[in-house]
């Protein structure tokens, strides 16, 4: 008989992904102003906080102006929104 939660990962912790978007704009030299004007949105600083959440669209923008793909931005999300309702936070939504 198979167990499907016998082997899968949960780790305790997950790096928010609005601590690569940090890097990535300290790499290329560019504030979250600019990075709000450059994808038409003004909650940047809160995803960045890991308070609003990065949806689907959102995804999209930070691969054309970042250069990291939609792909790793929906998965990281999931991870961390994951993680936080695991261990008793909220975060349902999407931006």
């Amino acid at each position: 008989m198979s167990h499907p939660n016998r082997n899968r990962y949960a780790p305790d912790s997950v790096t928010p992904p609005g601590f690569y978007i940090r890097e990535k704009l300290e790499e290329i030299g560019m504030t979250e102003a600019g990075l709000a004007s450059a994808i038409g949105l003004t909650a940047v600083s809160e995803i960045v906080d890991g308070r609003a959440p990065i949806g689907p669209e959102v995804a999209l923008r930070l691969e054309f102006v970042l250069g990291i793909p939609a792909r790793f931005w929906n998965s990281a999300e999931r991870q961390y929104r994951d993680s936080l309702r695991r261990n008793g936070g909220v975060g349902d939504g999407h931006l």
